[in-house]
This record gives C-alpha cells, structure tokens and sequence, in this order.
C-alpha cells in the first residue's frame, strides 16, 4: 500500500533582524567562555594523538594556541604535518567568531514543525535544534502525541522545508506509538515548494523505519541509554532529534537520596546538551507533573523540583484551559512568555478547532502493516 501526500510550504515565520528571537547576551556569553577552556580531550582527533598531547602536557586549547607546527612536532615526536593538522583542527574548535557571524548562526538553525501553526508561532518556528526543550503537562493533556508527531515531522525532506533525519524515542512509560505513526503518516501534510503542488509516495513502513525506539524500564537504563546516545548518533549520523518520554517516570520513586537523584538528573541533561550542539540536534524531554503545597493550598507543578527546571533550554507547559488545550512558553533564554492552542486528532498534532475537545482516539492499524 502506498499513500500519495499532497504537500504544502509553510517555513518557519522570518523575525526581523532588529529583533533575532534566539539571540541573546546569555547565549553571547557562554560561547565567548568556551573558546580558551575547552580541553584538548574534546577534539575530534585519535586517541593516541591526544594521549601525546595531555603527556606533553597540553591539556587546552590555549596551551596550543601559540605553538607552531614544528614547536608541536618536536614535543609530541610525530611528523610535523600531523602536528599542522592537529593545530589546524584545534584553531577551527576555538576560532572566535564575531557578533554578526553568532547572529547569522543562530538564526539558521533548523527547526522541526509542530503541525500547528499556533505552536510554531509561539515557538518561533517549532522545535528549534542545538537546543534541549522540556514539555510537561497532566496525563492525558497530548504530550507523547506531539513526541510522535515531531518523530514523523523531523522525517520532511529538506526541499519540503524540513530536516530529512530520522528519530530516536527512549520509552519510559507505556508508549505504544506504532499505531499513531502508522496514523499521522497517511494524514501528515509535508510541504508545497515555490508554490506548486508536489506529490511524494510514501509508505507507513518508511517512517516507522526511520524511528529508533528504545524501551527504558529503569533509571538505570535510563542513564545506560544517554550515555551511549554519543556512539549511537555518531553511527547514525541523520538522528536529527532525540525524545525522552519522559524524564520523570523512573526517577519519582525509589529514591531516599534527593542529592543524588538530583545530581544523576544534572548530569543528564548537561550530556543532553553537549549531544545537542555537537550533532546539531533537536532534544525534546517530556515532564510530568505533581502537587505542591502553597499558602495554604495545593497547586499542579511539573515534578523534578526547581533545580531541574534551569537544566534544560527552554520549558513548555501544556495545560487545559476548560476544554482546550493550550501550550505555554515557561521559560525560555530567547523566546517570550506566551501561549498557543492546539489539538490532538486522529491525524496528529493540529490547530485547535471546536470539535477537537476531549475526545478519546482510537487509531487502528491498517491492514498490512
């Protein structure tokens, strides 16, 4: 069976250049103070050539900075066309780029369609990659149904306007997305190029093909899984979004030691975000919430508490404002606070519309597949 989508361009809205939504003093800065304190054990070089490197005694890039070619080949006894090129791999890792150049970078970077507009707006564009976003919400609210549908999104081909990569899902709960995918693929509208209409045939196998999922049944697979994501992406190097669904599911019980959860929880995210700048990816984690107590009364937070709430990017609430659902920017270095409706259909993620209000899906699978 193949299914025929009639595509249609809508790229990411254009935000003048007096006012670049993702550029910000924060940003500025923590790219200024990487430049000099990067250790050498980060370069893209072998392993032996930083071994010698850390044995001469070079462990930053600063301590290299000022060397020559033949300086760097007489220290580490190796040819010194090998020493150029280490010193040419370390100048292009602390190369420091002016504003303008920030700017220009910042503001191509790719984002991942929600498939409402209203969402994208807010988001300014959608999913923005080289970034680790936090969605949280009450059960039942669309959250492992947007996952679903950003792992189909991020499947677009770049001259519909998309990313042409595949998708990594790390399962915590019971997530069953064969279904859905099966579902959005037949519905799930790409894009229309220079205004013409374009057809592409796909079939539901493709996309279920091009999403890697990985079933997460304790904390500690949970850690095993992020650790091994480096290795993992560097052999599928198209993976152009990662999705955790969710964080929490693992790490709300068994734990008497808060310090350590909360350090666990820390040095996830950070590896998260390393995994996002190096590979130029989206890193989307799903939250749940919980009940606080204040003056007097109990009041819906998302759980983790407040420190993790400064380890990721940007934090999106999704919520129910009577029957409609609504997304809200959080918190976010580069976006401003706002809020957007949306609807979960049959065939995914969608503008709001009156007759999608709390309705239960039931999304059978096709015949065949």
């Amino acid at each position: 069976m193949k299914v025929t989508l009639n595509t249609r361009a809508t790229r990411a809205p254009k935000f003048p250049s007096t006012f670049p939504p993702r550029y910000t003093l924060k940003n500025l800065l923590l790219s200024f103070s990487r430049i000099y304190t990067m250790e050498v054990g980060r370069l893209p070089i072998s392993a032996s050539q930083r071994g010698k490197l850390i044995s001469a005694g070079y462990t930053t890039l600063a301590s290299l900075s000022s060397l020559s070619p033949s300086d760097l080949a007489r220290d580490l006894k190796i040819p010194e066309s090998e020493a150029f090129e280490i010193l040419k791999v370390a100048s292009h890792d602390c190369r420091c780029t002016n504003c303008l150049e920030m700017l220009h970078e910042e503001q191509s970077f790719p984002c991942i369609t929600t498939s409402c507009a209203d969402l994208d707006n807010i988001l300014g564009g959608g999913i923005n990659c080289k970034e680790v976003t936090e969605i949280g919400g009450v059960p039942g609210i669309g959250k492992t149904q947007l996952g679903i549908q950003l792992s189909v999104n991020v499947q677009i081909p770049v001259d519909f306007g998309g990313l042409g990569g595949k998708a990594l899902y790390g399962g915590a709960g019971s997530t069953n997305c064969q279904a859905s995918v099966v579902d959005m693929s037949h519905y799930n509208e790409l894009l229309r190029k220079e205004l013409r209409t374009c057809q592409v045939e796909i079939q539901p196998t493709d996309i279920l093909k091009n999403i890697f999922y990985f079933r997460i049944c304790s904390y500690t697979e949970q850690i095993a899984l992020i650790n091994h994501l480096d290795k993992f992406i560097l052999e599928h190097k198209d993976v152009k979004i990662v999705i955790i669904d969710s964080v929490t599911f693992h790490f709300r019980q068994d734990f008497e030691d808060l310090a350590l959860r909360t350090r666990l929880l820390g040095g996830m995210a950070l590896k998260l975000m390393n995994l996002a700048n190096k590979y130029n990816l989206a890193v989307v984690i799903f939250n749940q919430v919980t009940t606080k107590h204040k003056e007097g009364s109990f009041q819906l937070s998302l759980a983790l508490g407040d420190s993790w709430s400064h380890c990721c990017t940007n934090r999106v609430i999704l919520y129910w404002n009577g029957d409609e659902r609504n997304a809200h920017i959080d918190k976010s270095p580069s976006l401003k606070s706002a809020s957007a409706p949306f609807s979960v259909t049959r065939k995914g993620i969608r503008n709001s519309a009156s007759n999608h209000k709390r309705i239960k899906l039931i999304m059978p699978i096709p015949s065949g597949i």
